[in-house]
């Protein structure tokens, strides 16, 4: 029985992406919700797997195809019905009929990303490229923060789209990315990572949901910055 079970939270994770793509066209807040929540299953079907020495190859393919639709198909689903919103002012252009389409482009690269992910033996301790579920979180966190606030204009849209292809970018580019992985709890060779966690609270408190978004951002630098200082120390 206990061999099913890191499968079992697994499915809850991809039962919460598909709710997530659902929840989208009634409001991205109950969207982002979901997100979390298959974020949460994300991090505890692995850990139940090392605990009960259970791991398995089905559990990693499983793994990755619920990771597509909750980070992948879902946050491509939010942005796909904000840029219907932005773009209703366009009726029977390319800018209406086609553009929205192109938020599908994340769940296209989260798909790459994660199979990329699953070939290569750098990312035990850290990442190579954007984690799915850090680039599902900035998007459901940045129209939830910035909500109704975002102009109907023709700069929104190109400015999501922009936003769009370097997210794309980042998920498959060739950037070490610090993981929240902890072999020992003393401050000495962790500092970056208690900097990042420490510094994420006065964020959270002052943006409230925005913030995250701010946060993957300042994740993305922060890990930019030590990558650099690695290379000149």
């Amino acid at each position: 029985m206990k061999r099913h079970i890191p499968n079992a939270i697994t499915c809850c994770n991809l039962l919460s992406g598909c709710i997530a793509i659902v929840m989208a066209f009634y409001g991205y807040k109950l969207s982002l919700l979901f997100i979390i929540i298959g974020a949460t299953f994300d991090f505890f079907d692995g850990m139940s797997a090392r605990l009960l020495n259970v791991a398995s190859p089905i559990g990693k393919e499983l793994d990755s195809l619920a990771d597509v639709v909750t980070f992948g198909v879902a946050p491509s689903m939010i942005v796909y019905t904000n840029l219907c919103l932005l773009t209703c002012n366009h009726t029977g252009t390319v800018w209406h009929d086609y553009l929205p389409f192109v938020a599908f482009l994340i769940a296209a690269f989260s798909a790459l990303r994660l199979a990329k992910f699953n070939l290569d033996e750098r990312q035990t301790t850290s990442f190579i490229g954007l984690p799915t579920p850090a680039n599902a979180l900035f998007w459901g966190s940045l129209f939830v923060g910035v909500g109704s606030r975002i102009p109907v204009s023709n700069y929104s849209i190109v400015a999501i789209c922009l936003l769009i292809v370097l997210s794309c970018w980042l998920l498959v580019a060739e950037l070490p990315l610090f993981a929240l992985k902890f072999k020992h709890w003393s401050w000495k060779g962790n500092e970056v990572k208690y900097i990042f966690i420490i510094s994420c609270l006065p964020l959270l408190l002052l943006f409230k949901v925005g913030g995250i978004a701010i946060i993957i951002v300042w994740y993305v630098i922060l890990s930019l910055l030590t990558t650099k200082k690695e290379r000149l120390s």
